[in-house]
């Protein structure tokens, strides 16, 4: 990577490890057998394969291979959760609790079961993006059937107190769901000790191929049953039909594999830059925000407010360094973040916010350089803002 080229969104997506690479080239030139031909050993290679990523995926979060179910990715995961548990467990319950910070590959789906007879409550967070578990448990009805909170936001890196918020849905007899497509790879994901029901996960945010994901299903306390959302052909044990990727999955394997054997050196690492990265733009630029928990939070998030300078124009600013104003599924909409307004920030200090996602490959001089960016950016915008001027002239409010 040169100078000109500094990539820090790897929470929209990250570069594949180039061992991930080598672990999937065979399955395109010599096993690329279809995983469910039980006939010949091109199928056997390719099922022994997918059965090796399995085991690889399932030691990282505690589970047993048998539970995971291979998908498209966490999008995908998410709606065989919500959808297959709603349908599931309807004559059970009606109610879902959410919380107002997730996924729209969660709130959509949850959205759309108002059309199927659900009710919804969805939780409000803190100023620092936290559900409250005492918020969780006042929600839980006797007609409540699915909680459903991601592990870590995609936005502030705010982590919830996901074992409370287990052992509460435990104790009520509620299946949980929650989206970890941030977290898993990345901080220590265990399903058993955190009371998991249903967890979502993705590939390409762990330095793995796109297009490719999973949701463990949990087999025994409870027995989690869910109706498919996707039927012909009856694979992944009737819950996902469709014929495997296995390029994708023995990818997915890998890098979760090179993750969890890396990941105490690698979080340190990566908070390390984070930190640099943070004090570097605070020592250099005023009124700066940190948005999301100051400790509880992913190792490689960063998410800042400059007032007075909008998002959208530092981003361009930044034409040679690669970050974001938000998720990347939702910036299109050129609205501001619902993470941060959820947070209690306003629309104008929500659209001056910037996501810094560092990633394996990132330097601590490519950090030093961002930072050098930033100052020079954010002080030829600020010139040119009215607004700044009246708050320089003593008018404005400091953010920092």
């Amino acid at each position: 990577m040169t100078r000109s080229q500094v990539y820090m969104d790897n929470h929209s997506t990250t570069r594949v490890d180039p061992r991930v690479v080598e672990a999937m080239l065979p399955c395109f030139d010599r096993d690329y057998g279809n995983a469910a031909s039980r006939t010949h050993s091109f199928g056997w290679r390719a099922e022994e394969a997918v059965t090796r990523a399995r085991v690889q995926i399932a030691r990282v979060i505690g589970a047993d291979p048998k539970e995971i179910v291979f998908t498209s990715g966490a999008t995908e995961s998410n709606n065989l959760a919500i959808f297959g548990a709603f349908e599931a467990l309807r004559a059970k319950g009606d109610h879902v609790v959410t919380g107002a910070t997730e996924h729209n590959a969660v709130l959509d789906p949850i959205g759309s079961l108002g059309s199927r007879g659900a009710r919804v409550t969805v939780l409000p967070v803190d100023r620092q993006g936290r559900v409250d578990p005492d918020d969780v448990r006042k929600a839980i009805t006797a007609r409540t059937i699915l909680v459903s909170l991601m592990f870590a936001n995609n936005e502030v890196g705010t982590i919830h107190p996901v074992a409370e918020i287990g052992r509460i849905c435990k104790e009520k007899g509620v299946l949980f769901h929650s989206d970890a497509a941030q977290a898993v790879g990345k901080i220590r994901v265990d399903v058993q000790a955190e009371g998991i029901d249903l967890l979502s996960m993705s590939a390409h945010k762990v330095y793995g191929p796109k297009g490719i994901g999973a949701l463990y299903v949990r087999r025994k306390s409870p027995r989690v049953i869910l109706e498919p959302i996707l039927h012909g052909g009856g694979h992944e044990r009737g819950l996902r039909s469709g014929t495997l990727n296995v390029p994708g999955i023995v990818g997915f394997g890998a890098a979760l594999e090179i993750a969890a054997a890396s990941m105490p050196e690698e979080s340190r690492r990566l908070r390390d830059l984070r930190d640099r990265l943070h004090r570097g733009i605070l020592e250099r630029v005023a009124d700066v925000r940190l948005n999301g928990h100051p400790t509880e939070r992913l190792p490689h998030n960063l998410n800042l407010s400059f007032a007075y300078v909008e998002g959208e124009a530092l981003l361009m600013a930044l034409d040679d360094v690669a970050v974001s104003s938000g998720s990347a599924c939702t910036s299109a909409r050129k609205e501001p973040s619902h993470v941060l307004r959820a947070m209690g920030l306003s629309d104008d200090q929500a659209v001056t916010s910037i996501r810094f996602g560092l990633g394996r490959f990132n330097t601590q001089d490519e950090v030093d350089y961002v930072v050098d960016r930033v100052d020079g950016a954010v002080k030829r915008l600020r010139a040119i803002s009215p607004l700044y001027s009246v708050a320089r002239d003593g008018a404005g409010e400091s953010t920092r």
